[in-house]
């Protein structure tokens, strides 16, 4: 069995952070919550974060930044960077991904965080043995 993913997941909002938490842990997700930027880039230095899912807008450090600062120190981890004021992200983001709240279904959300995850494990390696090759004697 592989070990489950976690995700860091931010939202000043603790209704939309519980729905998402829920969401995310019954398809097998490990989740990580803060209702803050600063305390959600603490728990990311602690390590073992997969990908990143935050609000664009919060108090102190916003979404965006967040991302720049996680960016900086891990740029290959993936992050979604969503909004529900702003419907479509103008300002220049490292953000792999943004999506307007309510404007996608919960579906549409984890096959975007599954096809992140993908990427960034990279291709299943094939072994000899499972590929039907055997080695010439």
């Amino acid at each position: 069995m592989r070990p489950k993913r976690t995700i860091l997941c931010v939202d000043d909002n603790e209704q939309s952070l519980s729905i998402r938490k829920v969401l995310l842990e019954t398809r097998g997700y490990r989740v990580i919550t803060s209702t803050g930027g600063e305390d959600a880039l603490e728990h990311f230095k602690r390590g073992g974060v997969d990908l990143v899912l935050t609000d664009l807008m919060m108090p102190g450090l916003d979404g965006t930044k967040l991302i720049e600062a996680i960016k900086g120190m891990s740029p290959e981890t993936p992050a979604i960077l969503f909004s529900g004021k702003v419907r479509m992200c103008d300002q220049p983001t490292r953000a792999d991904v943004f999506l307007p709240k309510g404007m996608y279904a919960p579906a549409e959300l984890l096959e975007r965080i599954r096809l992140l995850l993908v990427r960034k494990r990279g291709p299943k390696r094939l072994h000899p043995r499972t590929t039907g090759q055997t080695s010439a004697a």
